[in-house]
């Protein structure tokens, strides 16, 4: 008889807890219970065997069970996916016949809009807030289910969800997991949390056109940060928007029946001209500033893009009479041991004061004075500066361009006076969805170029780029974003085409993660989302001076 009882209980291993004893057939929502007084936030999935799963998942067999919290990375999606698909029941509770869109993150939240007969204002966005609490606390559970594509595409059209009825063309698999939220079934890209009372946090708020759903964060404790304005960042993704509507392009089906009818030649110059036009721009603004702004300063996250973009405006430069010169604040390393440390103890070349300050403002306030000054060089094998002869000398009318992490932040060149720089914020915004409420995080965009890069580059597979990419993000939010709405003139290197050229490049490195690495979970999400794009087999309409051209090579600058 006790053999029996044996038989039908299962060890779970609970990282960082222990191991115990359950009975087979247990959710893993029933066990999160046990643990959830031990966790600081609120658990909604969990890495099971180094699969992510849902915490409707039955477990049968031993295993071994890491739990994620609302403000992880991975539970942070959840989260924000899941009191998308309340928010969009709200609104089509309230606004009957309207179109939800969610368009792009903004502020630490995420920018919905909303199309109906007429503009949507304060009050209707406290009435939605009211509405969703109401669904969040009748606790109504998001149930998945598994219908044909057939059926889906019927729910799809009588929702009028155009984007997702088109990306259904796409799908390779003759099924596909819808979620029901009371009345509402709706497909989203990802998992869900199991019901609505897991989704207390959020706070909405009214941002003309749209919405913002505010959402807590890591930053903040897990709770819902102060808003702070982006009117840069929001212009930029404006802009894009107008740039989507002016290619015909809003959702990733419709870049997908281009590259299959063989149309994408024209529309890939068009894209690579209105880079080409927005840096001609910037170039004609430095122009008319050069007498008060002779110091060009670039900065943006990995992966944005700015070794060509600053080659790029180079080349404007001169066509407008300038002769441009750089320097690299690489050369401006303090010496290896007395670099800052980060919180492991490791040297910190990312940190501010990895760089001589003093010596910096020094050299650039002669140079920008007309001065001769000979310039280091970072002797990287050896960890020291050395002199070798290198000496700048500029004239009045030539630029003096620095490319780097910091150069947003006004410590860095604390020596010369705000209206003597111009500032240059360059990232990745994509605006391309892959329907009207999935998303493509900028993020995403990134990592896949960087994936991309340090393969061909840097002889790095996709588990070490994946690893390293977790403390370059963190890199990025305290050296990078605060300072990103500083900046003069915002940059979106963002190609509508991208995704489609980069997927046979990248998909072949994210396969070879395999189960038992950290990374095999964020791996299949990727391969997942790079499913939905069809290939772009033929580069040759992706001219070499293209941004793009520095993560797939054939780039002609060097």
């Amino acid at each position: 008889m006790e053999q029996e009882k044996n038989k039908n209980l299962i060890k779970v291993d609970v990282e960082g807890k222990g191991i115990f004893e359950y009975e087979k057939g247990i959710s893993l929502e029933e066990i999160s219970k046990d643990f959830g007084d031990t966790y600081e936030n609120q658990i909604v999935g969990a890495i099971v065997d180094n699969q992510l799963e849902e915490l409707g998942v039955i477990l049968s067999e031993d295993c071994h069970v890491r739990f994620l919290e609302q403000c992880s990375s991975i539970g942070a999606r959840i989260y924000q996916r899941s009191l998308s698909f309340v928010f969009i029941r709200a609104c089509m509770e309230l606004f009957s016949g309207c179109q939800v869109s969610v368009e792009h993150s903004l502020s630490k939240g995420l920018y919905c809009e909303i199309q109906y007969k007429r503009d949507l204002n304060e009050e209707d966005t406290k009435r939605i807030e009211e509405r969703m609490r109401e669904i969040i606390a009748e606790d109504v559970p998001l149930i998945k289910s598994r219908v044909p594509v057939d059926e889906a595409i019927d729910i799809f059209k009588e929702y009028g969800q155009n984007g997702k009825v088109n990306l259904m063309k796409y799908r390779d698999k003759p099924y596909i997991n819808i979620y029901q939220c009371g009345w509402l079934k709706n497909y989203f890209y990802g998992y869900m949390v199991p019901s609505t009372g897991y989704l207390k946090k959020f706070s909405l708020k009214y941002y003309s056109p749209g919405i913002i759903i505010q959402l807590p964060t890591k930053e903040a404790n897990c709770q819902i940060p102060e808003f702070e304005e982006q009117p840069r960042l929001f212009k930029i993704f404006r802009e894009t928007e107008k740039w989507a509507k002016i290619l015909e392009i809003d959702h990733v089906a419709a870049l997908n029946d281009l590259i299959v009818t063989k149309r994408q030649g024209e529309f890939i110059r068009i894209a690579e001209a209105l880079h080409e036009k927005k840096i001609a721009q910037i170039a004609d603004t430095i122009l008319e500033n050069i007498h008060e702004k002779k110091l060009i300063l670039i900065a943006g996250p990995s992966s944005s893009g700015k070794t060509t973009f600053a080659k790029r405006l180079e080349i404007h430069l001169k066509v407008n009479g300038l002769n441009p010169v750089s320097i690299s604040l690489d050369d401006y390393f303090v010496n290896r041991e007395d670099t800052p440390l980060d919180e492991n103890g490791e040297f910190d070349f990312e940190s501010l004061y990895a760089i001589d300050l003093d010596l910096f403002n020094k050299d650039l306030e002669k140079i920008l004075a007309g001065e001769e000054v000979e310039i280091p060089t970072f002797n990287f094998h050896l960890g020291k500066r050395e002199y070798r002869g290198h000496k700048i000398k500029i004239t009045e009318d030539q630029p003096l361009i620095l490319e780097g992490i910091h150069c947003l932040n006004d410590e860095l060149t604390k020596s010369i006076p705000k209206n003597n720089k111009f500032r240059i914020y360059i990232s990745a915004l994509t605006q391309l969805n892959l329907d009207e409420h999935n998303r493509i995080p900028t993020t995403d965009t990134r990592l896949i170029r960087r994936l991309v890069r340090d393969s061909k580059f840097r002889s790095n597979d996709a588990n070490r780029t994946l690893f390293l990419w977790q403390s370059v993000r963190r890199g990025e939010e305290r050296n990078i974003f605060p300072f990103q709405e500083e900046a003069d003139v915002m940059f979106n290197s963002a190609l509508f085409y991208e995704l489609c050229a980069l997927k046979k490049y990248a998909e072949p490195l994210l396969r070879q993660v395999d189960t038992t690495s950290p990374y095999h979970a964020e791996a299949k999400r990727l391969l997942k989302f790079l499913n939905y794009f069809v290939n772009l087999e033929n580069e040759e309409d992706i001219p070499r001076t293209s941004i793009l051209r520095e993560f797939i090579a054939g780039s002609s600058f060097h």
